[in-house]
């Protein structure tokens, strides 16, 4: 099940808050818990039970890390439950990919392949993982008490709203919320939630998913056969996609917790506005640059080492992040492809910039992702090569299948929403519309418009069929 799915938002979602709403405090996270595994059982009956199982024994085993005082003991339960958590993301996520890596390697030696497992992916594995891990590494090192009742545990791991697809929050953050939230649950919240999840579906259904059927025609078609202009047409519809598609789920996320007095982190924060690779990654995906950064990166020496090792880490970390991604190389190639040049901004890519001016450094930036999104989008290596040699080799030999004039304006519509702050009302409109601050008369404004967006996404979810979820297979 999906947000922006009509069995989510006319089914699902009101029955939640009916009940959520009408039961008393003591009962509130009880509610959560059994409507978040409701939730995921939906798509994956199967799954939940190794979701809950793991929980349930990472739940006992860190109640005893943090009782111990023996440090020997307390590394070796850290260890257990990230190497338990970490075992399970292996197994169902990345064994084939290293078996089909194994079995190229055998082939060129003339051995016979190793057979394939039947795996399945649990949905959202990449992201309850992290969440795990975090909860066992803030409580090892006395960041936060680990929570008493293994149902608020669950409740912490299972949280619907960002179970699937983010944001990735890290334990400390949240733990409080977790067991009293009184403060936070206020009309204004609710309102203001309501507010932000509408304008993420709006993302979603109507800018993502209108370029990204597009995006997806470009990218099934043979390569050869396309016009230059095409292909540029398509990835700049992909690059739109994937922004709109996942911040919008972010944002339909935050405003689910809000509605019910929980405080999400941002996810994205303009990102194709940055004037290098280095600020993209502070504006993209924030909290799982946040994740890497605490749990990967800075283990690893962050900046106190040596520059050599330093650019090693940078690399390594951005390595993790593109595998995290996906059990495919064009993941580990674009990963690699971002670490290198976050290297090569502390190299001397900074301080050109800073001649260049921002109108030229964002334009390259820009392009640096958009062709990093290549790698992303593309199935195969040779397929995302192919298509980047079709970029850049202005081949008109084949008519130009350009977007027809619906989604023309909305790929207008999208390039002028990512990059509205760059204009001089842009970054204030943006504040007002997100912030807190809201008078009577805005309330009232807002959710008249916001109601009318929500009732518009629906008509259009119902009306089509093309409704993907990219963030969905992670």
């Amino acid at each position: 099940m999906v947000f922006s799915s009509s069995l989510f938002l006319v089914y699902f979602l009101p029955l939640f808050l009916l009940v959520y709403y009408a039961a008393a405090r003591p009962y509130k996270n009880g509610v959560l818990l059994v409507f978040s595994v409701l939730f995921y059982a939906w798509g994956a009956p199967k799954f939940i039970f190794v979701l809950l199982g793991t929980t349930l024994l990472d739940f006992f085993l860190v109640q005893w890390m943090d009782r111990t005082t023996n440090q020997r003991w307390r590394k070796i339960a850290l260890c257990i439950s990230v190497g338990i958590n970490i075992s399970l993301l292996f197994y169902f996520k990345y064994c084939n990919f290293f078996i089909e890596t194994i079995n190229d390697v055998l082939h060129t030696a003339g051995i016979g392949p190793i057979k394939l497992l039947q795996v399945v992916m649990p949905i959202g594995i990449s992201f309850y993982t992290f969440e795990t891990i975090t909860y066992v590494v803030d409580v090892y090192r006395r960041i936060h008490k680990p929570l008493t009742n293994f149902w608020d545990y669950q409740t912490y791991i299972i949280l619907f709203p960002k179970l699937i697809a983010g944001p990735i929050i890290r334990y400390h953050d949240i733990a409080d919320s977790i067991t009293n939230r009184s403060a936070q649950e206020t009309i204004d919240n609710k309102l203001l939630g309501f507010y932000r999840f509408c304008l993420g579906l709006g993302k979603k259904v109507l800018v993502a998913n209108a370029v990204g059927a597009y995006a997806d025609d470009v990218f099934g078609t043979e390569i050869s056969q396309q016009h230059s202009l095409t292909a540029w047409a398509g990835l700049l519809c992909y690059t739109m996609q994937i922004y709109f598609d996942f911040s919008g789920y972010s944002d339909m996320a935050i405003g689910l917790g809000k509605m019910m007095g929980f405080t999400f982190p941002e996810n994205f924060n303009n990102p194709y506005t940055s004037q290098s690779i280095t600020e993209f990654w502070r504006r993209w995906h924030i909290t799982l640059g946040a994740w890497m950064r605490n749990y990967l990166y800075i283990p690893l020496g962050g900046n106190r080492v040596s520059n050599g090792r330093l650019y090693f880490n940078l690399w390594l970390v951005f390595l993790a992040s593109g595998l995290w991604h996906g059990a495919s190389w064009n993941f580990v190639i674009w990963g690699a492809y971002h670490g290198a040049f976050l290297i090569l901004d502390r190299i001397f890519l900074l301080d050109f910039y800073k001649k260049t001016g921002r109108l030229i450094s964002t334009a390259l930036t820009l392009l640096w992702v958009m062709i990093g999104w290549v790698f992303f989008r593309c199935e195969t290596l040779p397929q995302a090569i192919a298509f980047i040699k079709q970029l850049f080799a202005f081949n008109t030999s084949h008519a130009a299948a350009l977007p027809d004039m619906f989604t023309a304006a909305w790929l207008i519509v999208a390039c002028v929403l990512a990059l509205f702050v760059c204009m001089p009302f842009g970054q204030k409109l943006q504040d007002n519309l997100y912030g807190n601050s809201y008078t009577v008369t805005r309330h009232l404004i807002v959710a008249i418009i916001c109601a009318l967006l929500f009732i518009w996404c629906l008509s259009v979810i119902t009306a089509s069929n093309f409704n993907p979820f990219i963030y969905f297979r992670f």
